[in-house]
């Protein structure tokens, strides 16, 4: 969505940038995998359908997006370029046009020496206090692949309950609603949070 294009958020671990076409190919390198194809119930793009996919991403007002930057790399001097950066992406989906409130979230670490490291953590933290402080959602959701442990693991120790589960489409659902207790948990939890304008010299034409 236009509403983030030129938004980065800086964590201690992860860094959020926008979706540009700059990171597209690795993006596109990353979903070439089987694992990646199945645990996102993804298919596989041509690179042109890729970065179609990406502007659709910045256009569509019901999707923002985040690319998972390392902090660490990208912090490094001299600077590295962002695509080596890169550890994946957190996805809100506004897709309920009965309760604009709810946000489904989604969070890939697509790089294997990125995992466990507490990136998927921190990462959907920060997505989640944007859409609570930006976007006004109340409620999220997060549909996983019923083998994906790890995944579940995360968003039940970021207070997630499981709600439903669907054999046909072998996910759970978990959800979260942002009480006035829960608000404050997550806004304290991404107190030290930075937010800056993305770099001018990145952002893409209108």
């Amino acid at each position: 969505m236009r509403l983030n294009e030129n938004t980065m958020l800086l964590g201690k671990r992860v860094v959020l940038v926008p979706y540009t076409s700059e990171h597209v190919p690795r993006y596109h390198e990353w979903m070439q995998s089987e694992d990646l194809q199945r645990l996102t119930a993804s298919e596989p793009l041509t690179l042109e359908q890729e970065y179609g996919m990406q502007r659709s991403w910045r256009e569509d007002t019901d999707k923002c997006t985040f690319i998972v930057l390392d902090a660490e790399k990208w912090r490094a001097q001299p600077g590295p370029s962002e695509e080596s950066c890169m550890t994946g992406d957190v996805n809100l989906f506004l897709t309920d046009l009965e309760d604009p409130t709810l946000g489904e979230i989604e969070v890939m670490i697509a790089e294997p020496s990125c995992r466990g490291r507490g990136f998927g953590t921190e990462a959907a933290l920060l997505m989640m206090s944007y859409g609570v402080t930006k976007l006004g959602l109340t409620t999220f959701e997060a549909k996983i692949g019923q083998g994906n442990e790890p995944s579940i693991r995360m968003f039940q120790k970021l207070h997630f309950e499981q709600v439903a589960v669907s054999n046909v489409f072998q996910e759970v659902t978990l959800r979260l609603t942002m009480t006035e207790p829960e608000r404050q948990w997550l806004l304290e939890k991404t107190s030290y949070v930075e937010e800056k304008p993305y770099r001018d010299e990145l952002a893409e034409p209108s």
